[in-house]
């Protein structure tokens, strides 16, 4: 869902609600009626026409050479021959790496990938693909989910349990007084989190494939293209080649993806003046909301108040929320700046976009929604030639924690845990595949599994829980590493989603 192009006002109202129509030059019209265009974004490619879907493939396979240096990645029935032929050895399951016996990189072509991030709050997604004169091609999608939730809802009890213990009957301890004090660039830990993670996982990335170039959202959307060099809530914004997009990105994330007036959500949305430009209302962004057509239609140029006079709190509800500033996005956009640091340090060559040209680039090339398709649209591109047809979704669970109770509400403990995390010789976490030959929990069962002292563990697999299965079944695939690993198709994720 995304906000209409197209203006629904009436001609005795001009642009009321909509948004006069400028082209960048060399651009495609949006509906693809501007057939002369140069390419560029949204320009018209000798292999690839504008706007035609991507097609999907399968993901590819990771490929070290016989020293552990990274190549080419190659098709998954390249990797079975290579397997089945003795050339090379399974180096890692989840992603699936092989390393090959009997080549080396300096015998080896590698053309090197480029890496592509889409940073949000909750979700992270990020894309390994190829890119020549401008077309992109997919080659690896993987969805990482945060665990920030997690983490401020634990440093939120913990704070609850030091307050509650200052009025409480205990023994005395001295107060400490340190005076610390946040160093430069400081983030919360649940902002750190997200930075840290995406780095991680850039770090194995590379560590699998020839990564020679990063490119990544840097902004949710570009102030530069909202404001004319002031504050965002305090200028017009500029008419340059992207405004419209930069404001629609704004407009979505603030007004929750919803129309302002009626909550209906799921529809095209359009741009309408709280206060119409025809009674003096502005194109400042603090007076621009997004409405449903027929909200639209009918309120016309009509005034917010008098066309919510019967609905009072609603009314009130809309003209807070204008002033509000966009506080979620803010601390995103500053994860955003950290990991953009983060990553040039680490990268040779990084290159950043907004958020609104992402949009822009999936309009053109006809992408749905997605976070692993967003950061295969981020930066300049002129077409997508294939796409991954599943996406890996890895899940960030932590690697345990090292108390040895559980508490109870009032923050006292209530049982023991035991001292020591690997029980015959597994550990909860741990990826491994269970073959039981009878019984009622008689079959192959794969996923991550959670150790007991009795010896009968819990598998989690993509079909559901199953629980009290012998140790003796077991069989290792992967040691945890912190992360929850599952596939599933790119439709699966095709919604979207209003948590970025």
């Amino acid at each position: 869902m995304a906000l209409e192009f197209e203006s629904v006002d009436t001609p005795r109202i001009g642009d009321e609600t909509g948004l006069e129509r400028r082209e960048a030059p060399g651009a495609v019209h949006v509906r693809g009626e501007t057939a002369d265009a140069s390419p560029g974004i949204g320009g018209v490619t000798p292999n690839h026409q504008v706007g035609e879907k991507a097609r999907e493939g399968h993901p590819v396979v990771f490929v070290l050479d016989k020293h552990g240096t990274p190549l080419q990645p190659t098709s998954p029935a390249r990797a079975r021959k290579l397997l089945s032929q003795g050339r090379a050895a399974v180096a890692r399951h989840t992603p699936f790496v092989i390393r090959l016996k009997d080549r080396t990189v300096s015998t080896s072509q590698v053309d090197g990938v480029e890496l592509g991030i889409d940073p949000g709050s909750r979700h992270t997604g990020i894309a390994v693909f190829t890119a020549k004169d401008g077309e992109r091609r997919g080659l690896y999608a993987v969805e990482l989910t945060h665990r920030g939730g997690v983490i401020r809802d634990n440093l939120t009890a913990r704070a609850a349990y030091r307050r509650g213990r200052r009025t409480r009957n205990l023994r005395h301890r001295a107060p400490r007084f340190s005076n610390r004090t946040r160093p430069k660039g400081w983030l919360a830990p649940s902002l750190r989190h997200r930075v840290d993670t995406t780095m991680s996982w850039t770090a194995r990335l590379a560590r699998w494939a020839p990564i020679h170039a990063v490119h990544v959202e840097r902004v949710a959307f570009d102030t530069h293209a909202l404001s004319n060099g002031g504050p965002l809530e305090g200028a017009e914004y500029q008419h340059g080649t992207l405004h419209g997009t930069e404001a629609r990105e704004y407009l979505l994330a603030k007004w929750g993806r919803s129309c302002a007036y009626c909550g209906t959500t799921g529809v095209p949305l359009n741009i309408d003046h709280i206060h119409p430009r025809s009674r003096g209302g502005s194109d400042r962004v603090s007076n621009l909301t997004t409405a449903c057509v027929p909200c639209n239609e009918k309120k016309s140029n009509q005034p917010v108040e008098e066309f919510l006079k019967q609905s009072p709190h609603r009314l009130t509800r809309i003209l807070a929320q204008a002033k509000a500033p966009l506080r979620d996005a803010a601390a995103v956009n500053a994860t955003h700046w950290a990991l953009w640091r983060a990553l040039d340090a680490a990268f040779p060559s990084v290159h950043t976009a907004s958020g609104g040209r992402t949009k822009w680039n999936r309009k053109q090339t006809n992408t749905p929604k997605t976070h692993t398709l967003d950061a295969l649209c981020v930066g300049e591109l002129n077409a997508i030639t294939r796409a991954p047809a599943r996406v890996l979704a890895v899940t960030a669970t932590g690697r345990g924690t090292y108390a040895r109770t559980r508490t109870d509400k009032y923050g006292f403990p209530r049982l023991r845990l035991p001292r020591q995390k690997r029980f015959f010789g597994y550990q909860t976490g741990d990826l491994a595949r269970a073959v039981v030959p009878t019984g009622k929990k008689a079959g192959t069962h794969t996923g991550r599994i959670a150790v007991r002292t009795t010896g009968r563990f819990n598998i989690k697999t993509p079909l559901g829980l199953v629980q009290g299965i012998g140790h003796q079944y077991f069989r290792l695939i992967q040691r945890a590493d912190g992360y929850a690993y599952s596939t599933r198709l790119e439709a699966e994720s095709g919604h979207e989603r209003r948590s970025r």
